[in-house]
């Protein structure tokens, strides 16, 4: 991580919950491990009628609830938040992006910032275009004096059609080059090193085809319902809010080809061409490779659990998808014939998202398997919690005979003792800031996966036959969602909250 050029961060709808829980908590940290820059300002913009001091005590409280670093005193506290100031602002006044403009003349004045600014959209995505377009005509979208850089949060559109709008609106107004789309799974640690352990190690990268590999597995799984965001979700659902950012991207990342350098189009056109690979689904089949459920009330442990249904904000008759579980192919050399499946859902047994590597068997199997079944050798991907690594594969039980038993070789990222693995917001808000785009989703990239989703988008508007299938909470989804593997003798995998305790029961 870099530490990065002087400049201003403007964060638009800085009352809310994102600046609160992450944009804040994630500054502090990048401030005490000396990673922000040396002459550095935060103006924070909101609807709410706010003072100053009571914001920033406020932003002390999410601070030090939210925030995962141990070193939390009041004085780091106030020496980050005496550089946070905050203005009630309304985003769809032209006016006030005229005081904003003076403001920053202000703050880059006296603070030596050299017209360097960054504007965080921590809005709803209904505002993204309003407030670019205001920057535009205010002047603030323009580089002459300093670079602009403006970082939009999910979703990118809701289907193609508004994507292919969003970025035309966008580009517009900034170059390509200009905008960020934060995807905060892409600054998990894990997903990184997905790039050091495929292209550093002999061992894995001649194994990473069709000629080794069975199928993959991607599992991104919530313990949690839809909270209080009942409105928003029941007009998003899972597929938008997770397949088509999150879970396309790790299969970008897990299924790309060694880029030429690690220059961030490099990785970017290599994550591309994964997505201009996926077989096209024919909206006929989408009942057959696509599989949707809904969560129910259930008692689990003692304690009630209401239905996606009885949820504050959704339709008593919603037929919104909180469980999707899809299987596709990669039609290119590398992984032609290989099936990918993935899966999220809310109100699974437990949190947890990782990447499963199935190697295909042994050609001719020697030994016997004892009282055990015998897994093919898997290499699995923990990206949280317990970030890690680990290996499965067969060893000869001590004793007479030849009996294999199924072992682990696991690394997890809480070994490294004092090394600090740093929270993925900390990562993406550092690349930005230091002009690193790596890690951030390009305009084809995401229009692309739109492209292929759309299919699935137009057969559940038009076909009212295509069923949605309750599940109780806490349970792994639909028990239909099994039949996407096709009738072999392998289902999906039900991991553990800790990597450790894989291979163990885990309790429904």
């Amino acid at each position: 991580m870099k530490k990065p050029a002087n400049q201003i961060l403007v964060v638009f709808g800085a009352s809310g919950d994102l600046a609160n829980r992450k944009i804040i908590p994630a500054l502090y940290s990048l401030f005490i491990n000396n990673l922000l820059p040396e002459r550095f300002e935060v103006i924070g913009l909101g609807r709410s009628v706010i003072a100053n001091d009571e914001y920033r005590k406020r932003l002390e409280n999410g601070i030090t609830s939210f925030s995962r670093v141990e070193d939390i005193s009041r004085e780091k506290i106030s020496g980050i938040l005496n550089h946070v100031n905050y203005y009630t602002f309304d985003n769809s006044k032209p006016e006030d992006y005229k005081k904003l403009s003076e403001i920053l003349g202000k703050a880059d004045n006296a603070s030596g910032t050299s017209g360097n600014y960054i504007f965080y959209l921590a809005t709803p995505p209904s505002l993204y275009t309003i407030i670019a377009g205001n920057l535009a005509k205010a002047g603030l979208s323009n580089q002459s004096s300093g670079f602009r850089r403006i970082i939009f949060e999910k979703p990118f559109g809701y289907d193609l059609k508004s994507c292919l709008e969003l970025n035309k609106s966008l580009h517009e107004i900034f170059l390509e080059e200009q905008i960020y789309r934060i995807d905060h799974y892409l600054g998990k640690e894990t997903v990184q090193n997905l790039l050091v352990t495929r292209f550093s190690n002999g061992l894995f990268e001649p194994l990473w085809n069709r000629n080794y590999i069975e199928y993959v597995e991607i599992t991104s799984a919530e313990n949690i319902g839809v909270e209080n965001r009942g409105g928003y979700y029941d007009s998003a659902g899972a597929l938008r809010d997770m397949v088509q950012n999150h879970l396309l991207q790790m299969v970008g990342m897990t299924a790309m080809e060694p880029p030429s350098s690690l220059n961030p189009n490099a990785i970017r056109n290599e994550i591309l061409k994964v997505f201009q690979s996926f077989q096209p689904y024919k909206e006929e089949d989408v009942s057959k490779y696509v599989m949707r459920g809904q969560y129910t009330g259930s008692r689990v442990r003692g304690e009630c659990f209401s239905g996606y249904r009885q949820e504050k904000g959704v339709d008593p008759n919603s037929r919104t998808e909180t469980y999707v579980a899809m299987k596709f192919y990669i039609s290119n050399w590398r992984w032609g014939g290989v099936p990918f499946y993935i899966r999220t859902g809310k109100r699974l047994p437990t949190r947890v998202t990782e990447i499963v590597i199935h190697f295909k068997p042994t050609p001719h199997f020697l030994f016997q398997s004892g009282n055990q079944s015998v897994e093919n050798n898997q290499l699995i991907i923990r990206i949280q919690p317990d970030e890690g690594i680990l290996l499965k594969f067969g060893m000869k039980e001590p004793g007479a005979g030849f009996n294999v038993k199924n072992v682990n070789m696991d690394f997890h990222y809480s070994d490294l003792g004092r090394i600090r693995v740093p929270e993925a917001y900390e990562r993406l808000l550092n690349d930005v800031m230091a002009g690193d785009s790596t890690l951030y989703s390009r305009d084809d990239t995401v229009e692309t996966a739109w492209k292929f989703l759309e299919p699935i988008q137009n057969a559940w508007a038009n076909d009212q036959a295509i069923k949605i299938y309750g599940y109780p909470c806490a349970t792994w989804g639909p028990e239909p969602a099994d039949d996407l593997f096709e009738g072999k003798n392998i289902t999906w995998r039900y991991p553990c909250k800790n990597l450790a305790d894989d291979g163990l029961y885990c309790e429904l």
